[in-house]
Protein backbone atom coordinates (compact mmCIF):
# COMPACT_ATOMS: atom_id res chain seq x y z
CA UNK A 1 0.00 0.00 0.00
CA UNK A 2 1.05 3.63 -1.23
CA UNK A 3 1.92 5.87 2.42
CA UNK A 4 0.13 8.68 1.39
CA UNK A 5 -3.66 7.21 1.77
CA UNK A 6 -3.02 6.37 5.39
CA UNK A 7 -1.20 9.29 6.10
CA UNK A 8 -3.46 11.56 5.19
CA UNK A 9 -6.21 9.26 7.04
CA UNK A 10 -4.08 9.48 10.10
CA UNK A 11 -3.15 13.22 10.14
CA UNK A 12 -7.42 13.84 9.52
CA UNK A 13 -8.23 11.47 12.32
CA UNK A 14 -5.58 13.36 14.76
CA UNK A 15 -7.13 16.41 13.82
CA UNK A 16 -10.47 15.06 13.92
CA UNK A 17 -9.60 14.39 17.81
CA UNK A 18 -7.94 17.30 18.82
CA UNK A 19 -10.99 19.31 17.61
CA UNK A 20 -12.74 17.04 19.30
CA UNK A 21 -11.52 17.36 22.87
CA UNK A 22 -10.44 21.26 22.42
CA UNK A 23 -14.21 22.19 21.99
CA UNK A 24 -15.59 20.13 24.91
CA UNK A 25 -12.88 21.60 27.13
CA UNK A 26 -13.48 25.31 25.82
CA UNK A 27 -17.01 24.13 26.83
CA UNK A 28 -15.63 23.09 30.31
CA UNK A 29 -16.63 19.76 30.00
CA UNK A 30 -14.98 16.65 29.40
CA UNK A 31 -14.90 14.55 26.25
CA UNK A 32 -15.89 11.14 25.95
CA UNK A 33 -13.13 8.96 26.49
CA UNK A 34 -13.86 6.25 25.26
CA UNK A 35 -15.00 7.89 22.02
CA UNK A 36 -11.30 10.07 22.16
CA UNK A 37 -9.25 7.27 22.41
CA UNK A 38 -11.36 5.16 19.70
CA UNK A 39 -10.45 7.78 17.39
CA UNK A 40 -6.86 7.93 18.96
CA UNK A 41 -6.35 3.89 18.14
CA UNK A 42 -7.65 4.77 14.65
CA UNK A 43 -5.65 7.36 13.84
CA UNK A 44 -2.87 4.90 15.38
CA UNK A 45 -3.54 2.25 13.12
CA UNK A 46 -3.40 4.65 10.12
CA UNK A 47 -0.22 6.02 11.27
CA UNK A 48 1.31 2.24 11.58
CA UNK A 49 0.07 1.68 8.04
CA UNK A 50 1.90 4.86 6.59
CA UNK A 51 5.08 4.08 8.77
CA UNK A 52 5.95 0.16 7.20
CA UNK A 53 7.01 1.35 3.47
CA UNK A 54 8.87 4.49 4.90
CA UNK A 55 10.82 2.64 7.39
CA UNK A 56 11.07 -0.43 5.37
CA UNK A 57 13.07 0.17 2.37
CA UNK A 58 15.38 -1.74 -0.22
CA UNK A 59 18.57 -1.06 1.69
CA UNK A 60 17.13 -1.79 5.02
CA UNK A 61 15.42 -0.26 7.94
CA UNK A 62 15.89 3.61 6.94
CA UNK A 63 15.14 5.98 9.99
CA UNK A 64 15.46 9.23 8.10
CA UNK A 65 14.87 12.20 9.98
CA UNK A 66 11.59 12.81 9.05
CA UNK A 67 10.21 9.10 9.53
CA UNK A 68 12.19 8.68 12.62
CA UNK A 69 9.63 11.71 14.14
CA UNK A 70 6.95 9.89 12.82
CA UNK A 71 7.72 6.66 14.17
CA UNK A 72 8.26 8.51 17.79
CA UNK A 73 5.12 10.37 17.39
CA UNK A 74 2.97 6.54 17.19
CA UNK A 75 5.22 5.38 19.74
CA UNK A 76 4.31 8.58 22.04
CA UNK A 77 0.76 8.56 20.96
CA UNK A 78 0.54 4.36 21.27
CA UNK A 79 2.21 4.82 25.42
CA UNK A 80 -0.41 7.74 25.96
CA UNK A 81 -3.18 6.20 24.96
CA UNK A 82 -1.84 2.95 26.76
CA UNK A 83 -1.15 5.17 29.71
CA UNK A 84 -4.92 6.95 29.50
CA UNK A 85 -6.40 3.36 30.48
CA UNK A 86 -4.84 3.35 33.69
CA UNK A 87 -4.12 6.90 35.03
CA UNK A 88 -5.81 10.22 34.35
CA UNK A 89 -3.60 11.80 31.31
CA UNK A 90 -5.92 12.10 28.70
CA UNK A 91 -5.07 16.10 28.54
CA UNK A 92 -1.72 15.15 27.30
CA UNK A 93 -3.49 13.53 24.34
CA UNK A 94 -4.52 17.70 23.41
CA UNK A 95 -0.85 18.25 22.60
CA UNK A 96 0.45 15.01 21.40
CA UNK A 97 -2.06 14.62 18.60
CA UNK A 98 -1.68 17.28 16.30
CA UNK A 99 2.00 17.15 16.88
CA UNK A 100 1.43 13.70 15.48
CA UNK A 101 -0.53 14.56 12.62
CA UNK A 102 2.33 16.94 11.73
CA UNK A 103 5.00 14.02 11.74
CA UNK A 104 2.89 12.29 9.66
CA UNK A 105 2.59 14.79 7.26
CA UNK A 106 6.46 15.65 6.94
CA UNK A 107 7.64 12.06 6.84
CA UNK A 108 4.64 12.22 3.77
CA UNK A 109 5.84 15.16 1.57
CA UNK A 110 9.31 16.45 3.14
CA UNK A 111 12.33 15.19 0.86
CA UNK A 112 14.49 12.76 2.91
CA UNK A 113 18.36 13.11 4.19
CA UNK A 114 21.39 11.24 3.00
CA UNK A 115 21.14 8.76 5.73
CA UNK A 116 21.91 5.20 4.38
CA UNK A 117 19.62 1.75 5.52
CA UNK A 118 20.66 -0.02 9.05
CA UNK A 119 21.72 -3.32 9.04
CA UNK A 120 19.00 -4.95 10.87
CA UNK A 121 20.74 -7.40 13.41
CA UNK A 122 18.49 -8.14 16.42
CA UNK A 123 20.82 -6.52 18.75
CA UNK A 124 20.92 -3.37 16.87
CA UNK A 125 16.93 -3.45 16.42
CA UNK A 126 16.40 -3.68 20.51
CA UNK A 127 19.18 -0.42 21.09
CA UNK A 128 16.69 1.32 18.20
CA UNK A 129 13.75 -0.17 19.97
CA UNK A 130 15.20 0.95 23.60
CA UNK A 131 16.05 4.17 22.20
CA UNK A 132 12.53 5.13 20.46
CA UNK A 133 10.14 4.11 23.80
CA UNK A 134 12.40 6.02 26.35
CA UNK A 135 12.29 9.26 23.86
CA UNK A 136 8.73 8.44 23.79
CA UNK A 137 8.52 8.31 27.73
CA UNK A 138 10.53 11.04 27.97
CA UNK A 139 8.48 13.16 25.53
CA UNK A 140 5.19 12.22 27.68
CA UNK A 141 7.54 13.57 30.75
CA UNK A 142 7.99 16.90 29.28
CA UNK A 143 4.63 17.39 27.77
CA UNK A 144 2.97 16.77 31.01
CA UNK A 145 5.69 19.35 33.12
CA UNK A 146 4.70 21.66 30.79
CA UNK A 147 0.70 20.89 31.67
CA UNK A 148 2.15 21.00 35.32
CA UNK A 149 3.63 24.65 35.00
CA UNK A 150 0.48 25.95 33.23
CA UNK A 151 -1.67 24.51 36.09
CA UNK A 152 0.54 25.78 39.17
CA UNK A 153 0.87 29.40 37.02
CA UNK A 154 -2.65 29.82 36.93
CA UNK A 155 -4.08 28.17 40.47
CA UNK A 156 -1.38 30.90 41.73
CA UNK A 157 -3.20 33.46 39.67
CA UNK A 158 -6.50 32.55 40.67
CA UNK A 159 -7.33 32.08 36.60
CA UNK A 160 -8.03 28.43 35.85
CA UNK A 161 -9.15 28.07 31.93
CA UNK A 162 -11.15 25.50 30.47
CA UNK A 163 -8.34 23.03 30.44
CA UNK A 164 -6.94 23.05 33.46
CA UNK A 165 -10.34 22.76 35.79
CA UNK A 166 -10.53 18.92 33.99
CA UNK A 167 -6.99 18.38 35.75
CA UNK A 168 -6.75 16.02 38.31
CA UNK A 169 -5.05 17.64 41.67
CA UNK A 170 -1.29 19.24 41.41
CA UNK A 171 -0.37 16.54 43.47
CA UNK A 172 -1.41 13.50 41.29
CA UNK A 173 -0.36 15.74 38.17
CA UNK A 174 3.41 16.36 39.57
CA UNK A 175 3.04 11.73 40.49
CA UNK A 176 2.34 11.19 37.13
CA UNK A 177 5.40 13.03 35.99
CA UNK A 178 7.33 11.23 38.08
CA UNK A 179 6.66 8.21 36.80
CA UNK A 180 6.78 9.36 33.66
CA UNK A 181 10.19 10.37 34.51
CA UNK A 182 11.63 7.07 36.17
CA UNK A 183 10.24 4.84 33.24
CA UNK A 184 11.71 6.89 30.71
CA UNK A 185 14.85 6.60 32.69
CA UNK A 186 14.93 3.20 32.68
CA UNK A 187 14.56 2.51 29.10
CA UNK A 188 17.32 5.35 28.41
CA UNK A 189 19.73 3.46 31.05
CA UNK A 190 18.65 0.15 29.08
CA UNK A 191 19.31 1.66 25.58
CA UNK A 192 22.13 3.26 26.32
CA UNK A 193 24.04 -0.10 27.63
CA UNK A 194 22.31 -1.70 24.64
CA UNK A 195 24.26 0.77 22.23
CA UNK A 196 27.63 -0.37 24.24
CA UNK A 197 27.16 -3.46 23.77
CA UNK A 198 26.50 -3.53 20.14
CA UNK A 199 27.60 -0.34 18.78
CA UNK A 200 31.12 -1.52 17.37
CA UNK A 201 32.62 1.64 16.77
CA UNK A 202 30.74 5.58 17.85
CA UNK A 203 33.60 7.58 16.42
CA UNK A 204 33.37 5.34 13.30
CA UNK A 205 29.38 5.48 12.82
CA UNK A 206 29.60 9.58 13.58
CA UNK A 207 27.97 8.57 16.87
CA UNK A 208 30.11 10.23 19.75
CA UNK A 209 27.59 13.01 19.81
CA UNK A 210 24.56 11.73 20.46
CA UNK A 211 26.13 9.31 22.56
CA UNK A 212 27.88 12.13 24.61
CA UNK A 213 24.60 14.06 24.72
CA UNK A 214 22.42 11.35 25.36
CA UNK A 215 24.81 10.45 28.38
CA UNK A 216 24.38 14.04 29.65
CA UNK A 217 20.65 13.69 29.36
CA UNK A 218 21.04 10.76 31.77
CA UNK A 219 22.53 12.45 34.15
CA UNK A 220 20.04 15.20 34.38
CA UNK A 221 17.35 12.74 34.69
CA UNK A 222 19.32 10.36 37.41
CA UNK A 223 20.16 14.06 39.39
CA UNK A 224 16.75 14.62 39.46
CA UNK A 225 15.55 11.74 40.51
CA UNK A 226 17.86 11.53 43.49
CA UNK A 227 16.93 14.97 43.92
CA UNK A 228 12.76 14.06 44.63
CA UNK A 229 13.95 10.52 46.47
CA UNK A 230 16.34 12.94 49.40
CA UNK A 231 15.42 16.08 48.99
CA UNK A 232 11.75 16.15 47.98
CA UNK A 233 12.23 17.82 44.59
CA UNK A 234 9.06 19.54 43.38
CA UNK A 235 7.07 21.99 41.07
CA UNK A 236 9.54 24.63 39.28
CA UNK A 237 12.84 22.30 40.30
CA UNK A 238 11.02 19.30 38.72
CA UNK A 239 9.83 21.20 35.50
CA UNK A 240 13.36 22.78 34.73
CA UNK A 241 15.13 19.62 35.27
CA UNK A 242 12.97 17.74 33.11
CA UNK A 243 13.24 20.46 30.22
CA UNK A 244 17.06 20.58 30.66
CA UNK A 245 17.02 17.05 30.44
CA UNK A 246 14.39 16.34 27.37
CA UNK A 247 16.33 18.82 25.51
CA UNK A 248 20.16 17.37 26.05
CA UNK A 249 17.94 14.19 24.76
CA UNK A 250 16.47 16.23 21.88
CA UNK A 251 19.61 17.59 20.63
CA UNK A 252 21.12 14.20 20.64
CA UNK A 253 18.66 12.03 18.69
CA UNK A 254 17.11 14.92 16.69
CA UNK A 255 19.98 17.62 16.50
CA UNK A 256 22.97 14.96 15.18
CA UNK A 257 20.44 13.46 12.62
CA UNK A 258 19.75 16.85 11.08
CA UNK A 259 23.07 18.04 10.77
CA UNK A 260 23.87 14.66 9.65
CA UNK A 261 21.29 14.35 6.94
CA UNK A 262 21.05 18.17 5.42
CA UNK A 263 24.40 19.62 6.52
CA UNK A 264 26.82 17.06 6.65
CA UNK A 265 25.70 14.36 3.71
CA UNK A 266 26.69 11.60 6.12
Amino acid sequence: MHPLLPSLAAAGLYASATLYQGVRLARRSLPNKRLLLLLGILALIAHGFSLIPQLLGPSGLTLHFFNASSLIAAAVIALTLLASCYMPVENLLLLLLPLSALTVLLAQFMPVGTLQGIDEEPGILAHILLSILAYGMLTIAMFQSLLLLLQDHQLKHKHPSGLTRNFPPLQTMESLLFSFLWAGWGLLSLSLVSGWLFLDDLFAQHLVHKTLLACLAWLVFSALLIGRHRLGWRGHTAIRWTLSGFCLLMLAYFGSKLVREFILHV
